[in-house]
């Protein structure tokens, strides 16, 4: 009969595999266990050795125990006694011998030690060795107190560290006590120490500072003389930022930042280094290639390095902390952050194109919105640096892109000045979409196996060598360079619209709002012709809102007519509303404010009227420049300038308006100053008288102009302007005139001239009767009364 089959199948490797391991698992734990259990009971036993000792030390030896003898043993043991030959033996021994009589009993043995009864039997005890385990009473060395320092974090862990009190020597007590009578109870107080007066410490300090000043300029000398061979010295050079000596640790710290700085910027090489792949580090190479490797390695990791430690200091700096090893104190940390900070800014600006550039960007830009102000104007100021200086536009990008983040992390409440900084973007073109031409695929060479099938031996070989030329021609054109700048430009301006767009959007009341209308402004000629219906309508409701002060709506209808000029030409859009607003706020300019805003005024003017000239009406371009002539009654003098200058370019971009110089008028109809549209306020019917009166202004070129106004602009003949003045723009020419460049020189009278007194006001020269055409002049004109614009004038000149 054959055997019976078992019907348990076997197990399979992989369940045998996950037995196995469960297995040694359990092995494993109940070692553990086990090993667990053995300390636990050894733990046990040493507690109750110990304890046993110290009662066994602390207890007294009780005293025999004495029973009642028989008057038989009594008797026989005094028998027994006289026999002994007493005379033989010493009185020190019979009280030795009585006392060993009295410890001498297994009773008062040590029951705590651990040694068997019978151990005692086999060995030969030596008297001596029971008297040497006693313990005795040494003579003990009087302890030191000690103070306790802060402790030092390692990598092993916490060490703590300590510190000998100073005692005073027994010499210098005995010079005190025969010093001091008097004063017994005084000279007995132990005294510390002298300490060191404030000039030799102050002697001390410099002594040091020498020392580590000669050694940074040591070290830093020899590493640019042979930076690959003294590359090791970097990092001794860096090891001194943890200076500990806290009398000089600060000012060391920052020499040896700055130190590091310059040599940095003058050792990396003008091009970015990368990791070597393992395949690249088992091959071998050259002597000089390796020495090169190293040194590249080296340099970066020491970089790296450098850059943690910045950043560190910066961030103990930002959270107030101090390391209990530090030696620094924290009214010093603000010193060592704007160092720090000034270092990365200059590292910033010099290295965009070694490594770790992205990790700069990212500490940079937070700083720019910091609340101490040196730090973040330092941060601005480098980030503009950085724009302005990049032509590839490669660490722009970075730079915007991390901006962008910022501003949007922050819910769009950071600093003005971090949106100004990308005023400085040096973006001039972008792509637009390609014509048919540039869509077209590119010329592609011919493989190996297309010229076999096709060519013969003969024009293959010509081919060759027409495919190399042609490459060399591209080469030399560097399109790809140009093709990666454009592309580069492109997606930069992408995230500016985009952070632009997104405060428009969510945050119209935001302080942003001016520096997103400005750069709108600037860059308007390169946004994409698909948002300029929805971008004019957002402006349109800003200006209409009424929320925007004067100088945000001036940016509006900057930005407005700039996205107009550019490619919307091709758009049929009349911008009436703007030209609206603009007409009705233009009289609120004032010699009162600030002039600032005069200047936004003349670009708006230039690009509504001036560039748009064959989509402006007569009749619009007739009420600008009464208006602005009336304007010009009432603001300071390089305002003036500007306005009569822009004026002077209306009458000869619109011939027709020579008849604002006649009395007569045309047509019917009276003019309507207070009417707020251009358009229907008669500006035909009126006359600029207001540049006779301009014609006895103090000064002297508002005189010029006014005359030049006068006589109808010419550019030739008796009332022509001067080369040097109808050459300049009008903004040229405000910025020329303005106030905030012209110094006061008051008169000095002499014997000789005490009736004519000359004094300059910029580059004017006024005469003595000074006075009668001021008076003359503000009684013409309209300013407000709470101005007091007279009485200022008269003091300032008279």
């Amino acid at each position: 009969m054959a055997p019976r089959k078992s019907k348990k199948k076997a197990p399979s490797f992989r369940k045998l595999l996950k037995t196995s391991n469960i297995k040694i698992e359990n092995k494993l734990k109940n070692r553990q266990f086990k090993q667990q259990s053995i300390a636990k009971k050894h733990r046990k036993e040493q507690k109750k050795l110990k304890q046993a000792l110290s009662n066994a030390a602390t207890r007294t030896p009780l005293p025999l125990e004495r029973y009642k003898k028989r008057p038989e043993d009594e008797e026989d043991e005094e028998e027994f006694e006289e026999t002994l030959p007493v005379d033989m033996m010493e009185e020190d021994d019979l009280e030795q011998m009585k006392a060993m009589a009295q410890k001498a009993s297994f009773l008062t043995r040590d029951l705590s030690s651990s040694e068997p009864v019978h151990a005692r039997k086999r060995k030969q005890e030596n008297v001596m060795d029971k008297y040497e385990k006693v313990p005795r009473l040494m003579q003990k060395e009087q302890e030191k107190e000690l103070i306790h320092l802060l402790p030092i974090k390692d990598k092993t862990g916490i060490i703590p560290q300590t510190m000998e009190k100073p005692v005073v020597k027994k010499a210098e007590k005995e010079n005190e006590d025969e010093g001091d009578g008097d004063g017994a109870e005084e000279v007995n107080a132990p005294k510390p120490l002298p300490l060191l007066t404030t000039q030799e410490l102050v002697v001390l300090r410099r002594k040091r500072l020498e020392e580590r000043k000669v050694c940074i300029a040591a070290l830093g000398s020899s590493i640019l003389s042979d930076p690959s061979a003294n590359i090791k010295k970097l990092k001794e050079l860096r090891s001194m930022l943890v200076e500990l000596d806290p009398y000089v640790a600060a000012t060391v710290r920052k020499l040896v930042m700055v130190s590091l700085m310059e040599i940095f910027k003058d050792i990396v090489p003008s091009y970015r280094i990368r990791p070597l792949t393992e395949a690249e580090k088992s091959t071998k190479v050259k002597k000089e290639t390796q020495q090169l490797r190293e040194f590249e390695e080296g340099l970066v990791s020491q970089y790296k390095f450098y850059l943690e430690n910045l950043e560190q200091t910066v961030k103990d700096w930002k959270q107030m902390k101090k390391k209990k090893s530090d030696v620094v104190s924290l009214k010093s940390y603000k010193g060592l952050a704007e160092v720090a900070v000034k270092c990365l800014c200059e590292l910033l600006v010099a290295l965009p194109h070694f490594n770790f550039h992205n990790n700069i960007i990212v500490m940079i830009v937070p700083l720019m919105n910091h609340d101490c102000k040196k730090i973040s104007e330092m941060s601005c100021e480098a980030v503009r640096k950085l724009f302005k200086q990049d032509k590839v536009g490669q660490a722009s990008l970075g730079m915007v892109k991390v901006i962008s983040g910022l501003v949007k992390s922050r819910n769009y409440e950071v600093k003005p000045e971090v949106l100004k900084a990308l005023l400085c973007l040096r973006v001039k073109e972008v792509e637009v979409k390609k014509d048919a031409d540039d869509i077209a695929p590119k010329k592609r060479f011919m493989n190996f196996k297309e010229k076999r099938k096709h060519l013969s031996r003969m024009q293959r070989k010509w081919k060759k060598a027409e495919e190399k030329l042609e490459k060399e021609l591209l080469e030399a054109e560097a399109t790809e360079c140009k093709e990666k700048k454009l592309k580069l430009h492109t997606e930069t301006l992408n995230i500016v619209f985009l952070t632009y767009f997104r405060i428009l959007k969510k945050a119209q009341k935001s302080i942003l709002l001016p520096c997103v209308l400005e750069g709108l402004a600037k860059f308007a000629h390169l946004i994409n012709v698909e948002f300029f219906d929805d971008l004019l309508i957002v402006l349109h409701k800003l200006v209409e809102s009424g929320d925007l002060s004067y100088r945000e709506s001036l940016h509006c209808i900057q930005t407005a007519f700039h996205v107009l000029s550019g490619q919307g030409d091709v758009l049929n859009i009349d911008p009436l509303k703007f030209y609206t607003h603009l007409y009705k706020t233009l009289l609120r300019l004032h010699a009162g404010t600030a002039n600032d805003d005069m200047i936004i005024v003349l670009q708006c003017l230039d690009v509504m009227l001036t560039k748009r000239r064959k989509q402006v009406s007569v009749q619009r371009a007739l009420a600008f420049i009464k208006r602005l002539t009336t304007l010009s009654l009432q603001v300071l003098p390089n305002s003036t300038i500007g306005i009569l200058a822009t004026n002077r370019v209306l009458m000869h971009t619109f011939p027709k308006s020579d008849i604002l110089l006649d009395n007569e008028s045309q047509g019917s109809g009276i003019y309507l100053p207070e009417l707020d549209e251009p358009e229907y306020c008669n500006p035909q019917n009126t006359s600029l008288w207001e540049l006779h009166t301009l014609q006895r202004h103090y000064h002297p070129i508002v005189r010029k102009f006014a005359a030049h106004l006068i006589v109808g602009a010419p550019s030739e003949g008796s009332g022509a302007l001067n080369v040097d003045l109808s050459r300049k723009s009008a903004t040229d020419l405000f910025e020329d005139y303005s106030i905030k460049g012209m110094t006061f020189n008051p008169p000095v009278a002499t014997p000789s001239s005490k009736k004519k007194e000359k004094f300059t006001i910029g580059d004017a020269l006024l005469d003595s009767d000074l006075k009668k055409q001021i008076n003359s002049h503000l009684e013409a004109t309209s300013i407000p009364s709470d101005l007091n614009f007279a009485a200022h004038f008269r003091k300032a000149f008279i």
